[in-house]
């Protein structure tokens, strides 16, 4: 397999779980604010806004590599991780 071919892989997998810390983020900063903690929330706020730029430069990534690799799917098997206190 190519650098190429693995990237067309990995780069996928990245920019999936790259939203789902996006999102918990996103969780995380509307819990700071309805509990009052406005600066934590607004630092949250700036976590968020990077992830979402990191996810648009790795679609641009992907873009450049000429799509996921066939056949879907990011190569990996889930490995679902909690990030609960």
């Amino acid at each position: 397999m190519t650098e190429i071919e693995k990237l067309r892989v990995l780069v996928p997998h990245w920019i999936a779980h790259n939203r789902e810390h996006a999102a918990e983020f996103a969780r995380w900063m509307e819990d700071c604010k309805s509990a009052g903690h406005r600066e934590v929330a607004v630092a949250l706020e700036q976590a968020l806004l990077a992830a979402q730029n990191v996810t648009t430069e790795l679609e641009g990534v992907l873009a450049l590599l000429g799509g996921p690799a066939e056949g879907g799917g990011d190569g990996h098997p889930p490995h679902p991780h909690s990030h609960e206190p």
